[in-house]
């Protein structure tokens, strides 16, 4: 090594050491504490006695843990592929040449902004049976179809109804598309425009343009997002805890896994 690579070694160290002893810190040395404590009878009062795999085994056996995991992988399930279709949508409308494109873009980012406590507030009221915004904008709807088709179709109890408060939680998901948004509109801008103008003398349309060109090329953009989405998914818990006022909903229908964590750990 000349010492001129080794200065730059020595240099690229430097500058990447907080970093590094950032992750030491708060990630890998959390990490390993909480495999070892998870073999442990431990209480922050007391010191750790070693079980072995009893407490693997007890959670196997707690039908709420179930619970909690189903809850976890649906809403993962229905929520990412929804939010994923919406934000991919959103970005390539608002990425055609439009007056006031700026002031679009800048209305459908700043609701990601919300903290999660506001957000939730928020949505407690949208969501309420009676009086929320989202039923008394679905009852006029209803209304039609029950006079169409003769029923008897009544606006849901989001918060207090098992089958119904899992995709109100959904619904508040949607709401910080933004941030999403503004990553794949950052990945549009890279597409080259000449493979449209190409694809376009070859007689494609919108549709089979966006499908061979602004997907494939959105493929590393679509990963990220998809990648956080999952372990945003997998950390849910402000906005279900404060819609259910520290509880876990109807049926347990809003216990999500880190809720059952939380619980366990201070209830």
């Amino acid at each position: 090594m000349t010492p001129g690579e080794r200065k730059s070694l020595i240099k690229g160290v430097a500058f990447i050491s907080p970093w590094i002893l950032g992750f030491l810190a708060f990630n890998l040395y959390p990490l390993i504490a909480s495999i070892w404590f998870s073999l442990c009878d431990y209480s922050v009062l007391s010191q750790p006695v070693f079980l072995g795999t009893q407490n693997y085994v007890d959670l196997w056996r707690d039908p709420v843990f179930w619970k909690a995991l189903q809850n976890t992988v649906v809403f993962a399930a229905v929520a990412i592929p929804l939010s994923t279709f919406l934000s991919i949508g959103l970005a390539v409308l608002l990425n055609q040449p439009m007056a006031g494109q700026g002031i679009y873009r800048t209305i459908f980012f700043l609701p990601s902004l919300v903290p999660a406590i506001s957000l939730a507030i928020l949505w407690q009221w949208m969501l309420n049976g009676p009086m929320g915004l989202v039923n008394n904008l679905l009852r006029p709807f209803l209304d039609f179809l029950n006079l169409l088709f003769h029923t008897q179709l009544k606006t849901p109890d989001w918060l207090n109804d098992p089958n119904f408060a899992l995709w109100g939680l959904i619904l508040t998901g949607l709401w910080g598309t933004g941030q999403a948004v503004v990553i794949y509109l950052a990945g549009l801008q890279d597409v080259p425009a000449e493979l449209y103008e190409a694809a376009e003398l070859d007689g494609t349309n919108a549709w089979q343009r966006f499908v061979h060109i602004t997907l494939p090329m959105l493929s590393p953009v679509i990963f990220f997002n998809v990648l956080m989405s999952i372990i945003g998914a997998l950390q849910t818990f402000a906005v279900p805890y404060i819609l259910t006022n520290g509880g876990d909903g109807p049926g347990r229908s809003l216990l999500f896994l880190a809720t059952y964590i939380y619980q366990n750990a201070f209830d």
